[in-house]
This record gives C-alpha cells, structure tokens and sequence, in this order.
C-alpha cells in the first residue's frame, strides 16, 4: 500500500507533458475504466492534494490522513469501472474518502478518544501542535493562546457524534453547501442541515465564551 501511494504522489509531481489529452473529466474517467494508465494517473493527479486535505481537516491526525489517503484510492482504482456517472466524480470520490473517515472517528469514539498530549523520551508532544502550521511572528503568549483554543475546539468537536462532526467540519472546514454534503454522505440536503443545526448548537454550549 505504501509503494502504491509512493507511486501516486510521484505521479502527481511529474504532470503530463504538453497538459491533458482529454477534453473533459468524463472522457478521462470513461479512459481510465478502458484501462488507461495515464488518464487514471491524471485523475490522481487532480484529487489526491484535495483528498489529503479533506482527511486532515477531519482526522486531525497525520498518520489517520495518510492512511485514509492511501486506502481512498485503492478503491476508487478498485471500483472505477463501477462509477456510472449518476453524480459528479467529485462527490463519489469524496463520499469514499468521508465514509472512510466515518469508520475512524466511530473507531475512536468506541475507545472513547485518542489522547492528544503523548508522552515520549523527549518529554510530551501535543499531537494538535505537531501538525499546525508554525508561525514565527507568533509571540510566546499568542502561541499558547492559539494552542488552548485549538485544544478547546478537539475537545468539543470529539463530544459530536461521528456524523455530526463530519457534517460539522465538511461545512465549516471544507466549505461544501448543505446539498453536496447530502449526496457526499448519501442523505438529503434537509437531514444534512439538521446534523448540522445540532452540531452548531452542541459547539456553541461547549465554545460559549469563546464564540
């Protein structure tokens, strides 16, 4: 699995010479269902960076991400020929990748939450801090200010129910509307905006003098 992602993520640096032969996505998905190599590297090409990005946004965890990466498109590569253009490849794509994140943040939810702050030979590292970004014009107050917000926010976002919280981060993180996050999970836009409205209030009580 590792080779296959290694393979992908060189793929995606290398690009196409002279840009995409295709006149379209649907003519380089109905290419890459004939087999072709290169227009199924040209879709990983388009996807993988925003894939990543979507399970960061929703894991919060480095490792969790690549793993959801690397399995995401083992199966969109494992089930092309299954895409039948009922809905845009964007959203079949990131239904798999949303569902796969699901399936972890239940996981984590049965063992009641990773813990943020680990403990190693150099002391303890909070897992939030490794991965946000590092800003040198921070000053030491304003840094740990930003660090207690980030852990108030883990804290309330673990308290919402699987779906809730992947309704929650594909509006406000992702920026998707109400009706694509429905077809993404394979609900209705209405339900979507309920799971919403109840994680919203669920943060606001949790965030109150934050917010």
């Amino acid at each position: 699995m590792v080779q296959y992602t290694s393979a992908m993520r060189a793929t995606s640096q290398s690009g196409a010479p002279g840009g995409s032969p295709y006149a379209d996505e649907n003519a380089l998905i109905r290419a890459a269902q004939s087999g072709d190599q290169a227009a199924f590297e040209a879709l990983v090409r388009k996807y993988d960076q925003s894939i990543l990005r979507l399970a960061m946004n929703l894991l919060r965890s480095p490792e969790d991400a690549r793993d959801i990466y690397q399995e995401t498109f083992l199966r969109v590569h494992r089930n092309l020929n299954n895409f039948r253009f009922d809905c845009s490849f964007h959203t079949w794509i990131y239904r798999i990748a949303t569902n796969l994140c699901l399936d972890q943040l239940r996981k984590r939810k049965v063992r009641k939450e990773e813990q943020s702050v680990l403990t190693t030979a150099d002391g303890t590292v909070d897992r939030l801090e490794s991965i946000a970004e590092q800003r040198p014009d921070l000053d030491p107050q304003k840094q740990l200010m930003s660090g207690q917000i980030r852990r108030r926010v883990k804290a309330a976002l673990a308290e919402l129910s699987p779906r809730e919280r992947m309704v929650f981060e594909l509006r406000h993180y992702e920026g998707l509307r109400l009706r694509n996050i429905g077809e993404t999970l394979g609900t209705t836009e209405e339900a979507a905006k309920n799971c919403l409205f109840r994680a919203t209030q669920k943060m606001r009580v949790a965030l109150g003098d934050l917010v």
